[in-house]
């Protein structure tokens, strides 16, 4: 089974719902095989999503009264969000298992099941895109490679410069010399940053606030 072959035919099937495939995952084995794929909506579905959450407020301000489903903020931010429906899942899916059967590209096809959902608050990030989309979000890094003698990190992610970005440590994560109270204290106060190579990060998430 090609998972690349199987992610292009997603992608495709994907942008004529208004869509972007996020990860493709294959799990299991024998009878319990499930093929995983997570879309949230393309750059003109959220730009919509955002237009409409721009409208929606405004005319709450107008009528004195609040945004209904859309949380204070909300609009600024849905770029950053999925955006995915239940409806989108279900469209994608009944479109794409269908090709999928067709071009028998799984093998065994009554074998394996498909899940399609939103990649969630906690989403991975992969290339600079995502980086680039998501910064000032909170996320958790884990390095391939120790950078500064540690390779898990959390903090905001900052600027992304070449190859690599840089991480805004909160003052959990700032080094501090010496011992006892006097480090204690120097690394409570010190918040810092620390700049990281898109090639040396084995795995990133988004850090969900609430």
């Amino acid at each position: 089974m090609d998972l690349d072959q199987i992610r292009t035919l997603a992608q495709r099937v994907a942008a004529s719902h208004g869509l972007d495939v996020v990860e493709v995952e294959f799990l299991g084995g024998g009878k319990h095989r499930t093929l995983r794929i997570y879309i949230e909506k393309n750059a003109a579905g959220r730009a919509k999503l955002a237009e409409q959450a721009a409208e929606r407020a405004k005319a709450a301000e107008e009528a004195d009264e609040t945004p209904g489903d859309f949380p204070s903020g909300f609009e600024d931010r849905i770029d950053q969000l999925a955006g995915v429906t239940h409806e989108d899942c279900v469209a994608f899916s009944t479109d794409f298992g269908t090709v999928l059967d067709v071009e028998d590209l799984v093998g065994g096809s009554s074998s394996y099941d498909l899940e399609v959902s939103s990649p969630g608050l906690d989403r991975k990030l992969y290339g600079p895109e995502d980086y680039q989309r998501f910064g000032g979000s909170l996320a958790r890094l884990q390095t391939r490679q120790p950078v500064e003698g540690n390779r898990h990190w959390q903090g905001r992610i900052g600027a992304v410069e070449g190859n690599g970005f840089v991480l805004e440590l909160a003052a959990g994560q700032a080094k501090a010399k010496g011992s006892g109270k006097k480090a204690a204290k120097a690394g409570k106060a010190a918040a810092r940053n620390v700049r990281l190579k898109f090639n040396n990060i084995e795995k990133a998430n988004l850090e969900p606030e609430i």
